[in-house]
């Protein structure tokens, strides 16, 4: 059967590597291996999340297809932006001067199966031999469809002759040392109109547990923060956080109401019963404006069909959006890290224990550990496993001999499987912040960001890890982002902006953002104390230090709490705000 082809107008990226055969000869086998790193945990995600696809790799190039010229463009460039991220974890330090020459260019092309060709794959793969090492040389037709439309600032790099390519063509280049650009905090806003996202936004309810035992509660809670997690991966899509859609949780509100206060068009409503070993998932999508029901399924399955359901039901409201996922559709929902139902209960028993206590209670790393028991390649086990040591490095109670190790030996489990999941860079992005290691844990966050920008988690903890490395303003925008996002969002979310506000010496906004805490932790009462200490009024300071000693647990070791605390700022002056607060309030010798 010959093969099937087509032809069209298409936007189309090289990336090609300088030098590559110096490094082939130097070191194959790392060279090989940092590529398909590369390639799995970089140019894939990135490429997915401007719109475009992977045609092939031809040994030291990647050629990439987009249907947008300018996501093309900005894909390139960002590639470039991020790629000494990937690049300075190679174990060579030879290759951790590794360099990409990026071209892209608008032509017609030839489709054959899953291979282009034509003149426009021909012209491009001149082009990038114009590109500067780290840059990005664009073509006449593609400045002409970008100009205007973003702010890359390109350079006019005059007529060049290309091999086999005639007349000569006009050329337009951009690299960070031609713009003279800086590594500085992403750019979080989304490039969809604020219009076009509200005609797009849609919040998950939690579902409601039907089953007869109430403690399955945490399943229906599951299955809602499965689906809320999964529709956020369609960028085209504006899904309400899981904090916004919990915050309704036992309230009687019809469509209207609840439509209203979540600022959404549409909401999902469902219902779980779990019987023996079958389950029933009831869905149904609701336009707010008049209450219609779009979309309603109902689905009985054995247990180990859970995902499956999921999925459909993921991709059924997906679909009723009128002209908003483009070619998302196309592709398959990225599934859970593990297909096994027994170890997925224990998971969810595990997070929803860690979460709803705050780390204090040691019944969480039972479930997990039984969870990987069953499943020891459970990515999102292991990564929630991390976090939580990683967090008993602040507790005031639950002591787990050596967290740091344990919170290490989980996250790399976590990550063999797991580098392309927003969730689990997230996880670790956070585990990395709390252990101290602040560059890990930005390439980690920036990595989750771009793949998933809507998630309000991501964006708070990316605002706490700026804060830790000094930039405590960016960290503040950030933070305000994400409140602009998610009004509703928990009280424990935000004490990472109340964080920011002290580290920017603002001690009465930080007291504003702790003093409105309902029934905060015993460690809040710390920061309020040293946040009157450094405003000299010292009767609040020892009146909150007091209040702290009486909540916290007879076992709780500050010291080691504030060495912990101080080890997470970056700059030498930020540690000595925190451990001098403590010290003024009576806490610390």
């Amino acid at each position: 059967m010959p093969p099937k082809t087509e032809r069209r107008l298409a936007a189309i990226v090289m990336a090609d590597v300088v030098g590559y055969s110096g490094y082939i000869q130097r070191d194959e086998v790392g060279t090989r291996q940092l590529f398909q790193k590369l390639e799995k945990n970089f140019f894939l995600p990135l490429s997915r999340m401007h719109g475009g696809r992977i045609i092939k790799t031809m040994g030291d190039a990647f050629l990439m297809e987009f249907s947008s010229v300018l996501n093309a463009v900005t894909c390139a460039v960002e590639l470039q932006k991020q790629m000494h991220l990937h690049v300075s974890e190679a174990e060579s330090l030879d290759l951790r001067r590794l360099q990409f020459r990026i071209a892209v260019n608008l032509g017609d092309i030839i489709v054959e199966d899953d291979d282009i060709h034509g003149d426009g794959v021909n012209v491009v793969a001149r082009l990038q031999g114009q590109a500067d090492p780290g840059g990005v040389c664009i073509s006449d037709a593609v400045f002409a469809q970008i100009n205007g439309k973003t702010d890359i600032p390109f350079e006019d790099g005059g007529l060049v002759s290309l091999k086999g390519i005639t007349p000569k063509q006009q050329v337009y280049q951009w690299s960070p040392e031609r713009s003279g650009a800086k590594s500085t905090a992403l750019t979080l806003r989304e490039p969809i109109a604020l219009e076009a996202a509200r005609q797009a936004s849609i919040a998950v309810l939690p579902f409601e547990n039907l089953s007869a035992d109430p403690e399955q509660e945490y399943f229906s809670d599951g299955i809602s923060e499965d689906i809320i997690t999964e529709l956020s991966r369609f960028r085209d899509l504006h899904v309400k956080a899981r904090n916004s859609s919990f915050a309704l949780k036992g309230q009687r509100m019809d469509t209207a109401e609840a439509g209203a206060a979540l600022d959404v068009k549409y909401l999902v409503e469902g219902s779980v019963r779990k019987a023996g070993q079958r389950v029933r998932v009831s869905v149904q999508l609701i336009d707010v404006a008049d209450g219609g029901h779009i979309w309603a399924e109902r689905y009985d399955r054995n247990l180990e069909d859970v995902f499956e359901v999921q999925d459909e039901i993921t991709r059924s409201i997906a679909s009723v959006l009128p002209n908003r996922l483009r070619s998302a559709l196309s592709e398959r929902i990225q599934r859970k890290s593990t297909t096994n139902y027994s170890a997925y209960e224990l998971f969810l028993q595990g997070r929803w224990i860690f979460l709803t206590s705050a780390g204090a209670d040691p019944r969480a790393v039972e479930f997990l550990e039984r969870a990987l028991a069953i499943d020891p390649n459970y990515a999102h086990a292991h990564a929630v496993l991390a976090n939580l040591y990683a967090y008993s490095l602040f507790s005031l109670g639950v002591w787990y001999g050596d967290p740091e190790a344990r919170a290490r030996s989980a996250l790399g489990e976590a990550l063999k499987a797991g580098q392309a999941d927003p969730t689990i860079l997230t996880l670790a992005a956070e585990t990395h912040y709390w252990l101290g290691e602040s560059d890990r844990a930005r390439h980690n966050i920036e990595a989750a960001l771009r793949i998933n920008p809507h998630d309000v988690q991501s964006r708070v903890v990316y605002g706490s890890i700026l804060n830790g490395a000094g930039q405590s303003e960016d960290g503040l925008r950030v933070m305000k982002e994400a409140l602009e996002m998610d009004a509703q969002i928990l009280d424990f979310t935000k004490e990472p902006m109340a964080e920011c506000l002290y580290m920017l010496r603002r001690y009465e906004d930080c007291l504003d953002v702790l003093l409105s805490w309902q029934d905060p932790p015993p460690h809040t009462y710390a920061q309020i104390a040293a946040c009157y200490a450094h405003l000299g009024q010292m009767d609040k300071a020892k009146a909150a230090a007091e209040k702290f000693r009486t909540a916290s647990a007879a076992s709780s070791d500050f010291a080691r709490y504030a060495m912990y605390h101080a080890r997470i700022c970056q700059l030498p002056e930020d540690k000595e705000n925190w451990l001098s607060g403590y010290r003024m309030a009576g806490l610390l010798d």
